[in-house]
Formats: C-alpha cells, sequence, structure tokens
C-alpha cells in the first residue's frame, strides 16, 4: 500500500511535468506570436517535443509522467494504473496545466491566445484528426513503456519525438493538443472555448482505444515456447 507522502511526490511530479509541458510547448505558441514568428511552427513542434522528452526523462521514474489526463484513462483501462490514483492524477495535470498558462498570462498578456486550441477546419474533420493523432500517441506510449521487448532507455525519445510529429501536422489544423490539460490551461487564461469539446471528446475516446488495440497485438506467448513451435513446424 502507498504511503502518503509517495502518493503525494507521485502527484507533485505529476503536476510539475505537466506545468512545464504547458510552460515550454503551448509557451512557445505564445512567444512565437508575441515576437511575429521567431520561433516558428516548426520551432513549436520542436519545443514540445524537446520538453516531452525531457519531462519523461526527469520524471517518469517517479509518477510515470503521464501529463495527461487520457494517458492515464488509457493506462486505466487496460489495468495499468489503479483505479483510486486516477482521480489524483488528472486533477495533479489540470492544476499543473492552469497555473502555467496563467504563469504566461501575467508574462505575456493577450498573446496567450496564441496558445489556446481552436480548429480551422469543421468540427467532424478536426474531431476526426485529433482522435487519430491522440491515438497513433497512445499507442506509441503503450510500446515503449509497457512492453518489456522495447530496450530501456528508448521511451523518453520515442514519446517525444510522436509528440512532435503530431505537432508538426496538426498544430495549424488543430492545435495538436492529443491532451485535455494542455487545452484547457490556455483555453481558461484566454477564454476562449471554441469547439473546446473536441480536446475532451477525442484524446479521451482514441488513448484506451489505442491501448486495448496495443494490448492485443501483444505478442504473450513466451519466447521459448514461439521458437519451439516454429521448430515443430
Amino acid at each position: 500500500m502507498q504511503s502518503p507522502s509517495y502518493a503525494l511526490r507521485r502527484l507533485g511530479a505529476e503536476a510539475i511535468g505537466t506545468f512545464f509541458l504547458v510552460l515550454i510547448g503551448p509557451g512557445a505558441a505564445v512567444v512565437n506570436a508575441f515576437t511575429d514568428g521567431a520561433v516558428s511552427h516548426v520551432g513549436v513542434a520542436l519545443a514540445f517535443t524537446f520538453v516531452v522528452t525531457a519531462m519523461i526523462f526527469a520524471l517518469g521514474h517517479l509518477s510515470g509522467a503521464h501529463l495527461n489526463p487520457a494517458v492515464t484513462i488509457g493506462f486505466w483501462s487496460v489495468g495499468r494504473i489503479s483505479r483510486r490514483d486516477v482521480i489524483p492524477h488528472i486533477v495533479a495535470q489540470l492544476g499543473g496545466a492552469v497555473a502555467a498558462a496563467m504563469a504566461l498570462r501575467l508574462m505575456f498578456g493577450v498573446a496567450i491566445q496564441a496558445a489556446a486550441t481552436v480548429p480551422l477546419i469543421g468540427v467532424v474533420p478536426a474531431l476526426a484528426l485529433e482522435w487519430l493523432l491522440a491515438f497513433v500517441l497512445m499507442l506509441v506510449i503503450m510500446a515503449v513503456a509497457t512492453d518489456d521487448r522495447i530496450p530501456a532507455g528508448f521511451a523518453p525519445l520515442a514519446i517525444g519525438m510522436t509528440v512532435g510529429f503530431c505537432a508538426l501536422v496538426g498544430g495549424p489544423i488543430t492545435g495538436g493538443s492529443m491532451n485535455p490539460a494542455r487545452s484547457l490551461g490556455p483555453a481558461m487564461a484566454a477564454n476562449i472555448w471554441s469547439s473546446h469539446w473536441i480536446y475532451w471528446l477525442a484524446p479521451l475516446t482514441a488513448m484506451p482505444v489505442a491501448a486495448r488495440v496495443y494490448d492485443a497485438l501483444r505478442d504473450t506467448t513466451p519466447a521459448g515456447a514461439s521458437e519451439a513451435g516454429m521448430e515443430a513446424s
């Protein structure tokens, strides 16, 4: 059974990790707007790549570094996190995201609007794009974070790169959020709620599906038994 101090440390790691995810990722979009394009779209995508990679390296061994309520729900859906830990994790993630967005608003004023995720295409295609981006992110997370056959140390790099290429593709169209916390913080700070529900519905439904798909694809046959079967055939 977890001690209260251990549980609080885990939640603190989730809050801190999500704080810096929002401060640096959406923060890069804010700085890009504040400086009339000094960062660029590619620079914003790289900021997401770097901060996610760094936070998983720094905090993954402490809390799992979900940094995303939908990832937590995805893990819970396949029994990778206990039910009692789900709500505290999500509260910590949302709290960190909102705090970071408010800090950006204090520093950059109305430029915080650039951090808000608002679709530039219709609701249905926007929902589909966010759903697919969230799906592939969770598929990668399941592979590198739960499969013992993946070499140790690759998870932060693989997850960071996945967030990066999703931001490159989805950023100019929907914001490439894949994360309700990442969208909620800037929405609250900028008071922009246009089609905000997409950024909850898409990842919260896509990530449990992706988690189950990976579990279905996972080969659970012991290596020795598999080799013996091949030799017998």
